[in-house]
């Protein structure tokens, strides 16, 4: 809970230079991938072959966020690309336990997304499958979207009960996040932050991500301790 990883988004890179844009977060976590398919979210960016070719080239490891429909069927390909970490969508999912055996059996952390007004409720009972549950604080599908403090209640409730579970999976928040919002975000128990344009927007992003986890890591800090 204490570990404040800072996963930028290349949703906001400049797709023309990718190799470029990930060598200016060297300093990250982890690099975000936004993977949409034009059906469970209304964009479209990037699929399998470059993901693959993202892959060979990054300095860190690659946290796939699928918003794609019919997750059951392709998010596997991911996991085989030897991506660090896969995240398919609660909604995209018909059977999301197998899914996420599945991906961790092929090597990759399984996270499962929820969108803004998706209940956390229903799938507290399988959180021993997941590695991190990412709570969207937007909605999904476009950067640079303000954060949206109504999710702030579902991230403690499930604070509240991975705490209680004893069991290890990191909140991972995505959308409007900022050296501002990270604050609140971290407070309700979030870990993990995604930030796009809070980093690619900024004139030197390695600093940037610097400033996020200060600002996240204090704050999780607080939230320990209280």
């Amino acid at each position: 809970m204490t570990q404040c990883c800072i996963n930028p988004s290349i949703l906001s890179a400049d797709f023309v230079n990718l190799e470029a844009e990930l060598k200016r977060i060297s300093n990250a976590d982890a690099v975000h991938v936004d993977v949409m398919d034009n059906h469970f979210v209304p964009n479209l960016t990037i699929g399998l072959p470059v993901v693959q070719r993202i892959q060979a080239v990054s300095p860190v490891p690659l946290d796939a966020h699928l918003m794609i429909a019919d997750a059951d069927r392709w998010a596997p390909g991911f996991a085989d690309a030897g991506l660090a970490s896969v995240t398919f969508h609660a909604e995209a999912s018909i059977a999301p336990i197998k899914l996420a055996r599945e991906l961790r059996s092929r090597g990759a952390k399984a996270g499962m997304a929820l969108r803004p007004s998706t209940a956390v409720e229903p799938y507290l009972d399988m959180l021993s499958e997941l590695d991190m549950l990412l709570i969207m604080t937007v909605e999904p599908g476009f950067g640079g979207q303000a954060f949206l403090d109504v999710t702030l209640p579902k991230i403690r409730r499930a604070r509240a009960a991975i705490d209680g579970s004893g069991i290890g999976v990191a909140i991972q928040v995505d959308g409007g996040i900022t050296e501002e919002t990270i604050t609140r975000a971290a407070e309700a128990g979030a870990n993990v932050f995604v930030a796009g344009s809070a980093v690619y927007g900024a004139d030197d992003p390695a600093a940037a991500i610097e400033r996020l986890r200060e600002e996240g890591s204090r704050s999780l800090r607080k939230a320990t301790a209280e």
